[in-house]
C-alpha cells in the first residue's frame, strides 16, 4: 500500500522514524529504501558503524544509497509497506 506523495524531507524524517519509502517514478519493482541503524564489523577489530540509508533493490538485494540531486528535489516520495 503507497501513500500520498511528498518531498525528500519528509523521507528522511520517516527514515529516522523506521518507515521505509520509495519513489513512486521509480521503474524497479519492490525497490524501497529504509534505515540500518545497528551494525557493526567485527573481523579482528571490532569497530561501530554510524546509521545508513540502504535500498532493497528490485533483484532483492541490499546497498548502501547515495542520493542523486533529483532525488532530493523530487516531490514524488511515498511510504511503503
Amino acid at each position: 500500500m503507497e501513500s500520498e506523495c511528498f518531498g525528500f524531507g519528509e523521507a528522511i524524517e520517516m527514515l529516522n522514524c523506521g518507515e521505509r519509502v520509495a519513489r513512486a517514478g521509480w521503474n524497479g519493482k519492490g525497490m524501497f529504501l529504509f534505515m540500518v541503524e545497528v551494525w557493526g564489523y567485527g573481523g579482528d577489530m571490532a569497530l561501530p558503524c554510524l546509521p545508513f540509508i540502504a535500498m532493497k533493490t528490485a533483484d532483492n538485494k541490499v546497498v548502501p544509497w547515495l542520493a542523486s540531486q533529483t532525488d532530493v528535489l523530487a516531490k514524488d516520495w511515498v511510504l511503503t509497506s
